[in-house]
């Protein structure tokens, strides 16, 4: 196999764990990109093809021709960003069947995963920030997680048969979830009411509450990744201090002792099934921790031999001139 084709088939695996990531409330598809290493990437390339998009939109009807546009896609890592788009999509069909009912009829121990998962998860953010943060940026992270801790906090909802409007709006704001590390997309769609007749459609293939859901999201993405693209690239500690907040305080949402079953959300202390439940709180952690040591090698060699090119071995017979 060669290289170039491994690294597209785990893109396609990094983009099937986030696909995956969404359709669980409480655990966002940005956690996972920003985990896997491809956090920054995703998103420059996503805000490019916005900019492409919005060039052809606005120019050709102009006259002005695909001159700006064209030049503004050469910034998309197209292969990579499709690759990812790929395996999302297909990871989401799959764990809307077997995800979903793992959670519905086991939601301790699914929970307990996911949490060890994001806890492991809040030094990625943190390193990536530089670390030794200063009082101010401390203060910051608490106050954004002290508000994660308090809207993950909000009971859900359910709506049945909701306005097509409502669709729009909640699927503008859900997608924005899906590239904000700590928030997730899937818990919006819980808390605002639209999450089981979300599910259900994708399940039943209704295309044409997909089609709205499709179009609400790419108004809120085409809004939102350009903002965080502009953050990212002007501002790139200071958003993942508040990432790392976004973490921590989204951490109440997937805390496993819960009264599952009823619209409370409070948080109870440890009280049934307590070894397995902080066994797989440690599987979690460990998951995470393996796939930042795989990403960090990984990335490590590339930089030692980027060309991906064999590294000739001194010959023993050879003589120094």
């Amino acid at each position: 196999m060669s290289r170039s084709t491994g690294s597209y088939l785990l893109d396609a695996l990094r983009g099937g764990l986030m696909g995956t990531a969404e359709v669980v409330p409480g655990v966002s598809g940005g956690t996972v990109a920003l985990v896997t290493g491809m956090y920054d990437r995703l998103i420059l390339s996503a805000g490019h093809t916005v900019s492409s998009l919005k060039l052809l939109v606005t120019d050709v009807p102009k006259g002005r021709g695909t001159q700006r546009a064209a030049q503004e896609f050469r910034h998309v890592d197209l292969r990579f960003l499709l690759a990812v788009m790929a395996g999302m999509i297909v990871a989401a069909l799959t764990a809307a069947k077997l995800v979903v009912p793992l959670v519905e009829n086991h939601p301790q121990r699914t929970f307990a995963f996911f949490f060890g998962l994001v806890l492991a998860s809040l030094w990625v953010p943190y390193s990536e920030s530089g670390r030794r943060w200063s009082p101010r940026e401390w203060i910051i992270a608490a106050l954004v997680a002290v508000a994660a801790f308090v809207l993950s906090g909000l009971p859900p909802q359910e709506i049945d048969d909701p306005n097509p409007l409502l669709v729009v709006g909640i699927a503008a704001v859900a997608i924005c979830a899906l590239v904000l590390p700590g928030v997730s997309g899937s818990f919006v769609l819980l808390a605002t009411g639209i999450y089981t007749v979300t599910f259900n459609a994708l399940n039943d293939r209704d295309l044409g509450y997909i089609a709205l859901f499709g179009f609400g999201a790419i108004l809120g993405l085409s809004c939102f990744v350009k903002l965080l693209q502009w953050v990212l690239e002007h501002h790139h500690r200071i958003t993942m201090v508040i990432m790392t907040g976004l973490l921590a305080g989204s951490l109440r949402a997937l805390w496993p002792w819960q009264p599952w079953g009823s619209d409370s959300r409070e948080l109870q202390a440890p009280s049934n099934d307590i070894p397995i439940t902080v066994a797989l709180m440690v599987a979690g952690w460990l998951v995470v921790v393996a796939i930042i040591v795989i990403e960090r090698r990984t990335s490590a060699a590339h930089l030692d031999n980027p060309t991906g090119t064999a590294i000739e071995q001194p010959n023993a017979d050879s003589t120094h001139s």
